[in-house]
């Protein structure tokens, strides 16, 4: 594909280095020629200095062959406006980074898809919605769903007294003939491990599991982890993530928002009249002990400063909270949280490319996701008549090395297959496969 990506930003550099390695031919505009500059020694990417809104730069990015345009700026105006252009001057699709919330709420006031802008992406909502996930699963660090939650795929630390710590699997297959779950990579030291028969999960180690509803209970149990029964939520800042997350877990939990600002707190509590708004500085320990911070159930801290979520929450966690989210802005940041004693970092910005990268990529699968940190890639595929996958039995399929079928949803229910599984027409399967098998898996279901 020709795509043109408008910002170099993080969303706009990390969406160039994936989509880049995949052989697309990527233009990157950007009106800071120094950051150009550094990109070009390391992404192989075509760089054109200039503003986004300017027609003439867009020209110059042979906007009228794109088969999709990105806008990603740090600016909602400029993304909207360039978007627009791109598609009056030819682009095929086009997606805008946006940030106001009523053009996600209020589309039929609003409607940008008239004006030729085919996707809307809201780093903050998206964000928003990977913490609503990791509440639903709040055992796990990470939680990614497919067909709302017939198969998920949860991230799980093993805790010193699981029951299968010390286990190789072919000692837990025997042990647990009948399982609803399939462990397909762990993480061991900064190392990713594809686990075989002879491997041993230690105490310590960060497993990724594939699950249906059913196989939750079992999955916690074997890693001796505890679902928590969560009733209350501490948000704190009143940031735009702050106020998606306000919107989404209000209906369904009792919300307290803290922001520190005055006419800000003011706002949030008419806009949102289900969340208890409190004024007050988030950091100050005496007044969160006010609030019963200590009975808390969940802690998010999404204000605009990393540092300050990454302290609270280490703070909340100190007082009891039984799990704490922090929102940081450093992509690099991701892979501390194990390590620190947070449960659950979450980038807005990692989430927007993930997002973008989804939408790019959905022509050769029903859902794809990417899992910051392992070199790997979620899939969901829909099977056909024609699929080489209805042929054999799983076990005989010849899948290539590193690529696991992990579940089957088949007339709404998620199963957990084996070897002797038959996959059928119509049904959906989700695979886990490290990147570098990742596009030979598109044979076996096409």
């Amino acid at each position: 594909m020709d795509i043109v990506i408008a910002g170099a930003g993080a969303v706009g550099t990390h969406l160039s280095r994936w989509l880049s390695g995949e052989s697309h031919n990527i233009s990157l505009v950007d009106q800071d020629q120094e950051r150009l500059a550094n990109l070009d020694n390391s992404i192989d990417v075509i760089t054109i200095a200039g503003e986004v809104t300017d027609y003439k730069v867009l020209l110059k990015a042979k906007i009228a062959s794109a088969d999709l345009f990105i806008s990603v700026t740090s600016s909602e105006e400029a993304n909207i406006l360039s978007a627009i252009y791109a598609k009056k001057l030819g682009a095929k699709k086009t997606i805008a980074r946006i940030s106001q919330m009523q053009y996600l709420t209020d589309t039929e006031t609003l409607n940008l898809h008239e004006l030729g802008i085919d996707e809307l992406i809201s780093p903050e909502s998206l964000a928003a919605r990977e913490v609503r996930h990791l509440v639903k699963a709040n055992a796990a660090t990470e939680s990614i769903e497919f067909e709302n939650g017939k198969i998920t795929l949860l991230g799980l630390d093993v805790e010193k007294d699981a029951s299968i710590a010390g286990m190789s699997l072919q000692e837990i297959a025997a042990r647990y003939p009948v399982r609803n779950y399939v462990m397909v990579a762990l993480k061991r030291d900064h190392e990713t491990i594809i686990p075989q028969g002879h491997t041993v999960i230690e105490a310590g180690d960060h497993l990724y599991m594939i699950t249906h509803a059913e196989g939750m209970e079992e999955v916690l149990e074997i890693t001796g982890r505890k679902k928590i029964q969560v009733s209350t939520i501490i948000i704190m800042g009143g940031s735009r993530t702050g106020r998606h997350l306000a919107r989404k877990l209000s209906k369904d939990f009792h919300v307290k928002l803290i922001e520190q600002d005055p006419e800000k707190s003011r706002e949030i509590a008419a806009d949102f009249p289900d969340t208890l708004v409190l004024n007050f500085d988030g950091t100050d320990v005496e007044k969160l002990d006010e609030e019963g911070i200590s009975t808390t159930d969940v802690f998010v801290a999404a204000t605009g400063n990393s540092e300050t979520n990454i302290l609270s929450c280490l703070v909340a966690k100190d007082r009891g909270v039984k799990k704490t989210i922090a929102m940081v802005e450093n992509i690099e940041y991701q892979t501390l949280s194990h390590n620190i004693g947070i449960d659950s970092l979450i980038n807005k910005k990692l989430a927007a490319a993930n997002f973008i990268y989804r939408y790019i990529r959905r022509g050769d699968f029903v859902a794809l996701s990417t899992i910051h940190g392992l070199d790997a890639e979620v899939m969901e595929y829909k099977v056909d008549n024609n699929c080489k996958v209805t042929r054999k039995k799983i076990k005989d399929l010849g899948l290539p090395r590193g690529a696991l079928i992990g579940g089957v949803i088949r007339n709404n229910k998620g199963m957990i297959p084996t070897g002797n599984f038959e996959i059928e027409m119509g049904d959906r399967v989700v695979v886990f496969a490290k990147s570098n098998c990742a596009k030979k898996l598109s044979r076996y279901f096409n």
